[in-house]
C-alpha cells in the first residue's frame, strides 16, 4: 500500500521516528544548554578579569555581538526543541506524519530529515504560493 494512501504510520514505524526524535532532542538540549552557558558567562570570571582594564569600544561591541548571536541561536534552538517535543505528542496520539493540510502521510524520507515536519513538500509549496499573492 502506498504511504500517502494509508491513514497513519504503524506502531513500529512510530517507534522508529520516536527514536530519531529522542536522539535529536538530546543533542538539541545539549546545544541549548551550551548556548545558555555562553550567554550567562560571557566575559565573566575568567582571566580577562585580571587583565588591564583599557578595553576599547570595539572589544565591547564584539563581545556584545557574540552574546546577541548566541541569544538568537538559543531562541532558535529552544523553538526547535519545542517542535520536536510536539512531534513526540503527535506520536503518542498516533497522528504523527499526517500532513495538517492534505491529510496525507508525509513521506518517511522527509520525516527522517525533518522529524518535526507537519506538512508534505507539496502542501508547503502550495502555502508558500498562497502567501506570495
Amino acid at each position: 500500500m502506498a504511504e500517502e494512501t494509508r491513514l497513519r504510520y504503524s506502531d513500529e514505524e512510530l517507534a522508529e521516528f520516536k527514536k530519531i526524535i529522542d536522539d535529536m532532542l538530546d543533542k538539541a538540549r545539549a546545544e541549548y544548554e551550551t548556548l545558555r552557558y555562553v550567554i550567562m558567562h560571557n566575559g565573566s570570571n575568567d582571566i580577562e578579569d585580571t587583565s588591564p582594564s583599557f578595553k576599547t569600544v570595539e572589544d565591547d561591541g564584539a563581545n556584545q555581538l557574540s552574546k546577541e548571536e548566541a541569544s538568537q541561536l538559543a531562541q532558535r534552538q529552544y523553538k526547535f526543541i519545542q517542535n520536536l517535543e510536539q512531534a513526540l505528542v503527535r506520536i503518542e496520539n498516533k497522528t504523527y506524519g499526517i500532513c495538517r493540510v492534505t491529510g496525507k502521510l508525509i513521506p518517511k524520507e522527509r520525516l527522517r530529515l525533518v522529524p518535526h515536519a507537519t506538512l508534505t513538500v507539496e502542501a508547503k509549496e502550495m502555502l508558500a504560493k498562497q502567501g506570495k499573492k
